[in-house]
């Protein structure tokens, strides 16, 4: 059965379910066949493989790693491009919140690597794992006995929460923030934001010329930019913002997204869950911007784009959203 595709592509005769994104991943980079990847954290669960295919002409896999860090992504980017010669684009969500943060910030610190490497001495924990029997190739029997059909790439990792207002407010508070004390853009952030970048984005894009990176920083709520101001943290976000966009810029083959100006999906806490994660709906509009190649960054307009950022942000009344 092998169902995380360790060994060798899924077979017609079986229904698969799809599901458990670290352990499934690195199959599916290993045996689909895909001549584009769909990747990132949480904000890439929802796009839709057979949308971005119309749109771009592609035959595309989806791999999101919910909760990761930049590094995670790209190492598993960086395996997908060593086997598969046949990749030509990639969509490719940067988490705003991460710019920050390390360039090898986890939040997971176990991993199957025994998945991972191309060493075969070490997969007893794959083919002796009773998780595995019972959460894996069981479910992939009974679909396939009672003749379901497997989980598609449209639906692999997605999902549907209850958005608006009232659900954000279950996660998000502002009573309980407060000025941060380190919120000045210092030498050492802004070395901190290059090498994260650098490290995560740029030096793999370098390495693969030939291929083209979408790139998208995601569109969180209002109520994300309500906490940076809260926080004091604003400029200093946008700080790292500037010197993240200037590097991805020097990539000739990065094409780089921003849509924080869509003010009608931003200012509209329908199409969020909580203060980050936005709709299905909205995936599906961010295909069609890219597509239509609105919002793209470049050397002459990202300026003007930064300074648009600050007027609507730091004078937006966000009492307002609240009443």
């Amino acid at each position: 059965m092998d169902p995380y595709f360790h060994y060798h592509e899924p077979f017609s005769s079986f229904s698969y379910r799809l599901y458990e994104e670290r352990y499934i991943n690195d199959g599916i980079s290993r045996h689909f066949n895909y001549d584009a990847i769909i990747t990132g954290t949480s904000m890439s669960q929802n796009f839709k493989p057979s949308e971005f295919d119309a749109l771009f002409g592609t035959n595309s896999i989806k791999q999101p790693f919910p909760g990761a860090g930049y590094e995670e992504i790209t190492q598993n980017l960086a395996r997908a491009l060593t086997r598969n010669d046949s990749v030509d684009t990639v969509l490719w969500t940067l988490d705003y919140n991460g710019l920050l943060r390390a360039y090898d910030w986890k939040q997971y610190e176990e991993y199957p690597a025994y998945l991972y490497d191309e060493n075969p001495l070490n997969d007893a924990p794959y083919l002796f794992n009773k998780s595995i029997l019972y959460h894996g190739i069981m479910p992939n029997l009974a679909l396939t006995l009672t003749g379901s059909p497997g989980t598609t790439m449209d639906e692999y990792s997605s999902w549907e929460r209850e958005c608006g207002l009232q659900t954000i407010l279950y996660s998000y508070s502002r009573d309980s923030l407060s000025p941060t004390p380190d919120s000045t853009y210092t030498p050492a952030d802004d070395a901190n934001v290059r090498k994260t970048i650098t490290d995560n984005f740029v030096t793999l894009a370098n390495q693969y010329p030939d291929v083209t990176f979408y790139i998208f920083y995601s569109p969180y709520s209002i109520c994300y930019w309500d906490a940076l101001c809260l926080e004091e943290m604003f400029e200093k976000q946008l700080a790292a913002e500037q010197v993240a966009t200037e590097l991805l810029l020097e990539c000739p083959n990065v094409k780089l997204y921003n849509f924080f100006d869509q003010y009608e999906i931003i200012c509209n806490p329908d199409n969020y869950s909580d203060p980050c994660h936005y709709s299905g709906e909205i995936n599906s509009q961010i295909l069609r911007w890219i597509s239509e190649d609105t919002g793209l960054v470049t050397k002459s307009n990202y300026k003007e784009k930064l300074r648009q950022e600050y007027e609507f942000y730091s004078n937006y009344d966000y009492e307002s959203i609240y009443k």
